[in-house]
């Protein structure tokens, strides 16, 4: 039985969410994701401004006059959600928890995706697989992809990218549309991420937030690394250790980007506290003009 506050949680995403797929992002979607290719529709009489090309020199021989070839796009895709729900999505220096801004960000691109008759499927990882929900299409199905985004409680506490996305590979076999949603506070996925991005079309969606690249001063705290389970004592006052926090979080984050750009791989940065939908339509924009 779903708890009556995680319904509201879940109706209040879909309202702003859908609203978000319907008419901010409406059309760039579909200019920023091709279908498979194109197919023949229909020949009609040759119009100025058609291309040379498209014209069909059987029929026009045939009928004494230019016809061109009609063709449309194939348009249905399969995209896939691979969402890390590990403990270190479980925080959130704002208002907003990390996991909260993941299933927000799903529910856009699962919304922006079945209003362009694309189908949706779902892969929820920890340090293992947890949950595998195959793509489909319809309001109804994205429903339940927000729903286990946001209810799913994860049994494990670690990050293994690495293998969500060989169980990925294992379980589409066509190539999809994949939306890889993770903080990346991990190691060692570089190879298989390397494969996957041959099979598939592999977006990163980064999610961070704001503590984790600047540190405040807010005196001695408790520090809780949540998939380790270690409790540390730190002193926020000090300006030595708030600076090699700074370096050390960029240099993880620096060593993230290289490897995207090494693979050609454009990713969505994404923050708690801030709107996602800016960062989705720059990348959006972006791929269409590449395309």
């Amino acid at each position: 039985m779903i708890p009556k506050e995680l319904l509201k949680k879940i109706r209040r995403i879909q309202i702003r969410t859908s609203h978000m797929a319907n008419d901010v992002l409406a059309g760039q979607y579909h200019s920023a994701f091709k279908g498979r290719g194109m197919e023949f529709e229909e020949v009609r009489p040759y119009q100025i401004g058609d291309e040379v090309r498209t014209i069909d020199w059987n029929v026009s021989a045939r009928y004494g006059a230019p016809f061109v070839k009609l063709y449309r796009e194939e348009r249905e895709l399969t995209v896939m959600l691979l969402v890390d729900v590990s403990r270190s999505l479980q925080f959130g220096s704002s208002e907003q928890l990390k996991r909260e801004l993941v299933a927000e960000v799903c529910a856009t691109l699962a919304f922006s995706a079945i209003r362009n008759n694309d189908k949706v499927g779902l892969i929820i990882f920890s340090d293992d697989v947890e949950k595998f929900v195959p793509a489909k299409k319809g309001t109804r199905h994205v429903l339940r992809v927000i729903r286990e985004v946001l209810y799913h409680e994860p049994k494990g506490r670690g990050t293994n990218v690495a293998g969500a996305l060989d169980y990925l590979n294992k379980v589409t076999t066509r190539r999809a549309v994949v939306f890889l949603v993770s903080d990346f506070l991990a190691a060692g996925y570089e190879q298989g991420l390397r494969v996957a991005r041959r099979r598939h079309d592999m977006i990163p969606v980064a999610v961070s937030d704001r503590w984790e690249a600047d540190l405040p001063n807010v005196g001695l705290i408790e520090l809780l690394d949540a998939e380790a389970g270690d409790v540390i004592v730190v002193d926020t006052g000090s300006r030595g250790l708030r600076r090699q926090y700074a370096t050390d979080a960029a240099m993880l984050r620096e060593v993230r980007d290289r490897m995207f750009r090494r693979m050609n791989i454009e990713a969505i940065r994404v923050q708690t506290g801030e709107s996602f939908v800016e960062p989705l339509v720059k990348f959006f924009r972006a791929r269409e003009a590449r395309l």
